[in-house]
């Protein structure tokens, strides 16, 4: 029998009414968990969506064990609760190790019965500064090309740039915050020279009269290869800075905080921009050139920005496979990748 996944229930749940749940609860009881396993399933189900597997398609629990400071054995036996802990410290950790976000990890703990994190309590507080501003980005050299490498739980970058002579192969983990400080004070000319050196446990980045000196991240970095396919069932060519634009426009119907997101439809008359709020709409329509399917897919607003204003491309190529996998903006050379994950739209409406 085969195992109904929480995403095909979610929609289930979308349209359903009341008076319907009988029906519900009787038809998917197979695949419901108990109260017991409710913890055990969410976890699963989130390392599962972060694609944090293995070649089978398992998901690495191993490394969440390592990575927890909890043996194999004893860490199987906590996730599947067949064991209890009172030590709340521990379960942060498994979230901590798997990349959870915030309210995955407030989730995570209320399941297991424990408080969610507290921003009046300074323990927590500490807690979710770290978890907020928890960003590795992966270096990794291969002759004269260096691969910079960038995640959080909905979207990936990796950007690749000649250097100006072979080195040896390296890949090391740096703290994103170290990048942001960087970023903040080199000019963005494109003669900017960056010498970078390496220790065993060290990063050191040099340029102008500026010397910054950061640790590596110790352990293995994401496996990323299997979640960057070729294939895809629409592609679409695109004006960056109209589309940048109108985004850019969207966002002012919604609220700081609010996490509406804009859905675009794409089909043969064109590109077509949607978002509604409480403070109001808008539609709107872009020229593009289209091959495949027609498709109706949902994106945060943001995430799209940030990518977008980063390329330098005056037409830029999106490929999209179906409205819950994730798209992906690239060139030919595949200089850079941006994978977005989507939203559902049908929720946002």
């Amino acid at each position: 029998m085969q195992e109904k996944r929480t995403d095909e229930l979610d929609e289930l749940l979308e349209t359903m009414k009341p008076e319907q749940l009988g029906d519900y609860y009787k038809d998917n009881k197979k695949y419901m968990a108990d109260d017991k396993k409710t913890f055990s399933y969410y976890m699963k189900d989130v390392l599962a969506n972060k694609n944090l597997m293995c070649a089978n398609r398992k998901i690495c629990l191993k490394d969440i064990y390592s990575i927890a400071g909890v043996s194999e054995s004893y860490g199987e036996k906590i996730l599947n609760m067949e064991k209890h802990t009172k030590n709340r410290d521990l379960i942060l950790r498994f979230c901590i190790a798997g990349h959870f976000l915030l309210d995955e990890v407030n989730r995570a703990l209320k399941l297991y019965g424990m408080n969610p994190l507290y921003a009046k309590d300074k323990r927590d507080a500490c807690f979710i500064v770290a978890i907020n501003n928890r960003k590795y980005e992966l270096f990794e050299i291969d002759e004269n090309i260096l691969k910079v490498v960038s995640l959080d739980g909905h979207r990936i970058s990796i950007r690749k740039t000649e250097l100006t002579k072979n080195y040896q192969s390296r890949k090391v983990v740096v703290p994103g915050k170290t990048l942001n400080e960087i970023s903040k004070i080199l000019s963005g000319e494109v003669e900017d020279q960056v010498k970078i050196f390496f220790t065993d446990n060290h990063i050191v980045f040099e340029f102008d009269d500026t010397v910054v000196v950061s640790r590596l991240i110790e352990g293995e970095y994401f496996r990323i290869d299997q979640m960057l396919s070729s294939d895809y069932e629409t592609k679409v060519k695109i004006n960056k800075r109209e589309f940048l634009d109108c985004i850019d426009r969207a966002t002012l119907f919604v609220k700081e905080g609010d996490k509406k997101p804009i859905i675009i439809t794409i089909d043969d008359t064109g590109m077509q921009l949607n978002i509604n709020s409480q403070m109001g709409s808008m539609n709107e329509e872009i020229d593009i050139d289209k091959e495949g399917k027609d498709i109706m897919i949902g994106f945060n607003p943001k995430f799209l920005i940030d990518a977008l204003k980063v390329i330098d491309d005056e037409e830029i190529s999106i490929y999209l496979v179906n409205p819950k996998a994730p798209c992906f903006i690239k060139n030919e050379e595949e200089s850079y990748i941006y994978l977005i994950l989507p939203v559902n739209f049908n929720t946002a409406r």
